[in-house]
């Protein structure tokens, strides 16, 4: 049996985060968070020490990685990770995105397989957060349209090889797979 798999998606502020640590919590094992947000400003910074605080308190062990998920997965692996949870891959896709404006959704896909690849051998149970960017109007400018299309090529990729899928709506949690 492979390792369990469950992405969670939804809007911005509809609990995905929340729901997520707590299905993580509930495993067996050392919960680690693979945190993917850079700090930017003051205004992110706050948040990020709001959410390390918070983290501490649970006991998670925290990796920070903005780009190589890949690793992320092997470094908690190798630290014998009881569960992962990946927060969150719409920020990992603006990352990439910033450091290759012209980044593919073949190229999405296929860093998108690879994470799920090495999470199939890694910890026994993760938990990936994506918003639902797509659900808006068309996005005006190109940068804006290619992240939209690169998110949704991601969340199919995750989606289709994931054991669960988790839809959030205003903090309510509604299985879709």
């Amino acid at each position: 049996m492979s390792n369990k798999i469950i992405l969670v998606i939804g809007g911005a502020r509809s609990g995905k985060s929340r729901f997520s640590e707590e299905l993580v919590l509930r495993a067996d094992g050392t919960p680690f968070y693979i945190a993917t947000a850079p700090v930017l400003d003051s205004e992110m910074a706050e948040r990020v020490r709001l959410h390390r605080e918070r983290r501490a308190a649970a006991n998670w062990v925290t990796i920070e990685e903005e780009r190589n998920l890949v690793n992320a997965v092997r470094l908690a692996a190798a630290e014998d990770a009881g569960a992962v949870l990946i927060d969150c891959l719409t920020l990992w896709i603006n990352n990439l995105l910033y450091e290759n404006p012209e980044l593919s959704e073949t190229e999405m896909a296929e860093k998108s397989r690879a994470l799920v690849d090495e999470l199939r051998l890694g910890p026994p149970f993760s938990v990936l957060v994506i918003n639902e960017v797509g659900l808006g109007l068309v996005p005006e400018l190109p940068l804006a349209r290619r992240f939209r299309d690169l998110s949704g090529r991601c969340a199919q990729v995750i989606a289709s090889e994931a054991d669960e899928v988790y839809f959030m709506v205003a903090g309510i949690a509604q299985r879709i797979k």
